[in-house]
């Protein structure tokens, strides 16, 4: 057969095919390795959370030892909880590795529950250091879904180096080509045909890379979007969870925020496994219903009218008083009058002025008031929870709290709590979970909350104080100590409210706390947090 000869072909002929990959030769594009996008401080965020979280860190030792690239899927299930508006880059920015955590950090993010989840930790990195701890066993459940997509990001990203070899090969083929070229712009035959054959094996290459990325997120996507909400769900239940626990304990948002990360974990802890922890949900009824209580309550109300008097309230002036500043010649008869006090007012029977002392909290802590009533909550539950209330009492009416934990005439202790410093939740906590055992004796912590009145009393010239004593039990006291516990109630003028906490026999008519107490209840059912609703309308 003859020899076929083949035509030289233009120069600018084969750069036109070849264009594109001269580009991708010359620069190829930036893959990333994490898919949410951040800034320095971001990054910042996330380095300064990793070092201080030693369960971060197991964890990203734990799936790191089973797993790829799993600290990268760890920062972005926190950047994706913790920035104010997380954008995730488009898939094709990313390095073919990271894939999968691509494709598992869209899911979550697409979820409805995570949306729920961003509410609790956008810009707290505890709160979303937190959501990812909490997304672990969904986290390691999305990783062993997904070990066969990951196999194939291998071989993904081996196809993408192929294109990009091959894009290179593209440029170094044309350079060959010009060197060859003659002065009217012809390229030999030879040269022409590498040029075409390094353009086909980079096309070649371009979609076998891109089938390989495609058969791993086909690979990926089953299962993801369902583990992926379930992880969410599983981060809002705990993160939630946490909030709860802290704000049934009265620590604000603004409190945690100025937390170092240590000290809210070591804190988070021992809320979560405290010997009072089961009833948070009772401490944070009765301290919602106290604040409830509060706000129903107005010093110096008008209440039930019962007649006119005179004064210059003007907030209760008659309506006749109130003409008289519609005629010009009466109203200088008006201010004089006012001036003097006796413009007519209702008088009215309202709420009495609260006291102005310290509020102390006697709580009994002997043996018998570990016993559970109704709901399984126990007496020194009850009487732990209705002390923290009123704290926040003496909080919100700017007074001293202290409260006193007691049973047998040798154990006492005494937590005060100024109104002028912060209530430290250190020292919150060490009062509810302490608990002393033994009998009960009034006389000591009785003696102990007078003494405390009346010392500050000598020091601030503030009195009427008030007492709440909590207890299950009746004891007596001596006729000696009686005569000078109402002389020092006489003196002071403080209150003494008593509750009987689940033993109504302590309340009967003629009980010593009946004897000692002002305001008597008995409080039967313990699950009931309003038995006591009038103590915060009265102190």
């Amino acid at each position: 057969m003859g020899r076929t000869e083949r035509t030289p072909r233009k120069l600018g002929e084969l750069a036109s095919p070849a264009g594109q990959w001269l580009g991708l030769s010359a620069a190829a594009p930036e893959r990333h390795t994490t898919a949410v996008v951040a800034d320095r401080f971001d990054r910042i965020a996330w380095r300064d959370t990793y070092e201080q979280s030693a369960g971060l860190r197991d964890l990203a030792e734990e799936l790191n030892s089973r797993y790829d690239y799993t600290t990268d899927l760890l920062t972005d299930a926190f950047l994706a909880a913790y920035k104010v508006r997380p954008r995730l880059r488009e898939r094709e920015e990313m390095d073919p590795s990271r894939l999968v955590n691509h494709q598992v950090i869209t899911s979550l993010v697409d979820s409805l529950e995570f949306a729920g989840l961003r509410r609790e930790t956008v810009g707290d990195p505890y709160a979303a250091a937190m959501a990812v701890l909490a997304q672990a066993a969904a986290l390691r459940g999305l990783l062993e879904h997904s070990r066969g997509a990951q196999a194939k990001t291998e071989r993904a990203k081996k196809a993408e180096q192929d294109a990009e070899d091959a894009a290179s090969a593209v440029g170094e083929a044309l350079r060959q080509a010009a060197d060859e070229a003659a002065e009217d712009g012809t390229v030999p035959p030879l040269a022409a045909d590498a040029v075409q054959q390094a353009v086909e094996t980079a096309e070649a290459a371009a979609r076998q890379a891109a089938r390989d990325a495609a058969q791993v997120l086909a690979a990926a996507v089953p299962g993801v979007r369902v583990g992926a909400r379930n992880a969410a769900a599983r981060a809002v239940e705990a993160v939630r969870g946490e909030a709860t626990l802290m704000r049934a304990w009265g620590v604000g948002p603004g409190e945690l925020e100025r937390m170092p990360f240590e000290q809210r974990a070591r804190l988070a802890e021992r809320l979560r496994t405290g010997r009072l922890a089961e009833w948070a949900e009772l401490i944070g009824r009765f301290r919602r219903m106290a604040g409830g209580e509060r706000a129903r309550k107005v010093e110096n109300a008008a209440g039930e009218l019962v007649g006119v008097t005179l004064g210059n309230d003007l907030t209760r002036v008659i309506p006749s008083e109130l003409a008289s500043l519609g005629l010009p010649e009466l109203r200088a008869v008006f201010a004089a009058r006012y001036a003097a006090g006796e413009l007519m007012l209702y008088d009215s029977q309202g709420e009495q002025a609260t006291g102005q002392g310290a509020i102390i909290a006697c709580v009994d802590t002997s043996h018998s008031m570990y016993e559970a009533g109704p709901g399984g909550v126990t007496r020194e539950a009850w009487a732990k929870a209705c002390a923290l209330a009123l704290l926040d009492q003496a909080r919100a009416s700017g007074r001293d709290f202290v409260g006193i934990l007691f049973s047998a005439a040798d154990k006492l202790q005494i937590f005060r709590f100024p109104a002028d410093q912060p209530a430290d939740i250190t020292q919150t906590l060490d009062f509810a979970e302490t608990f002393l055992g033994g009998g009960t004796s009034y006389q000591r912590p009785l003696s102990a909350a007078a003494e405390l009145l009346e010392e500050e009393f000598n020091d601030t010239a503030r009195s009427r104080g008030d007492i709440v004593m909590l207890t299950d039990d009746d004891c007596g006291v001596t006729e000696e100590w009686m005569r000078d516990w109402n002389d020092a109630k006489h003196r002071l003028g403080f209150r003494v409210f008593g509750v009987a906490v689940g033993t109504p026999r302590a309340a009967e008519d003629d009980s010593v706390l009946e004897a000692l107490c002002d305001n008597l209840r008995s409080v039967e059912d313990l699950t009931d947090v309003h038995a006591a609703a009038d103590l915060f309308r009265v102190i």
